[in-house]
């Protein structure tokens, strides 16, 4: 269940504040510039769940990679505090590395040792239900596996924020389960997390609820309200 704490006195893990981006049309005579976010704020406190819902093209993985740090703004401000987790839905894997030594590169990135790096592969494995391919290539691995691959990577540093952009797609049941239980652990040690998704089934599992529309968040009411 989701923290229903008053995040008042508590200082947010990501603050953004005024967030504007536009891209450059390819299209004839559209015009120079698309508009994607106009004007965007956005809070995230210490061990809650927030979802960003939107249509196709409504900006959700835009302002996901800004938060993340990953792609530059044209106007306002991000503040992160702690250590950042992302997720994207585009899987960040090389094809001809095995699952052990992806683990390995991103720990190198991310300043483990090794043996903090083989106690991720262990914890996240075993979580997530992948051991038994930890040395196949990545190239080998079905669509569902990859994304297990992909958010053992996000979580394998302990960070204090965790930014999924649609993090269940190909999860088998199972696994969508076991996703779910892992976000309640990772919630109730201090974790902040951001799901951004084209809807969300489970509203209650959500702090928050925002509906990117015309470039800006819109709170929208979950089913405890």
């Amino acid at each position: 269940m989701p923290n229903k704490t008053n995040s008042e006195g508590t200082n947010p893990v990501i603050r953004a504040r005024g967030i504007e981006k536009s891209y450059s049309s390819t299209i004839p005579h559209y015009g120079q510039t698309v508009e994607v976010l106009t004007g965007t704020d956005f809070d995230l406190y210490p061990g809650e769940i927030v979802g960003v819902v939107g249509e196709n093209g409504s900006g959700k993985s835009t302002l996901m990679k800004i938060l993340v740090g990953t792609l530059n703004h044209d106007a306002g401000n991000v503040d992160r505090n702690g250590r950042i987790g992302w997720c994207p839905q585009e899987t960040l894997l090389y094809d001809r590395l095995t699952v052990r030594e992806t683990f390995d590169l991103f720990g190198r990135g991310y300043g483990m040792s090794e043996s903090e790096v083989d106690d991720a592969v262990s914890r996240m494995a075993e979580r997530l239900d992948f051991e038994e391919y930890v040395d196949y290539r990545v190239e080998n691995l079905s669509g569902g596996n990859r994304q297990k691959v992909n958010l053992g990577i996000a979580l394998m540093h302990d960070p204090d924020v965790l930014l999924l952009d649609e993090p269940y797609t190909g999860f088998d049941w199972e696994t969508y389960l076991a996703f779910w239980e892992l976000t309640e652990e990772l919630v109730d040690s201090g974790t902040g997390i951001v799901i951004i998704s084209h809807f969300v089934n489970e509203q209650d599992r959500f702090d928050r609820i925002y509906k990117l529309r015309e470039g800006v968040l819109h709170e929208e009411g979950t089913d405890d309200e």
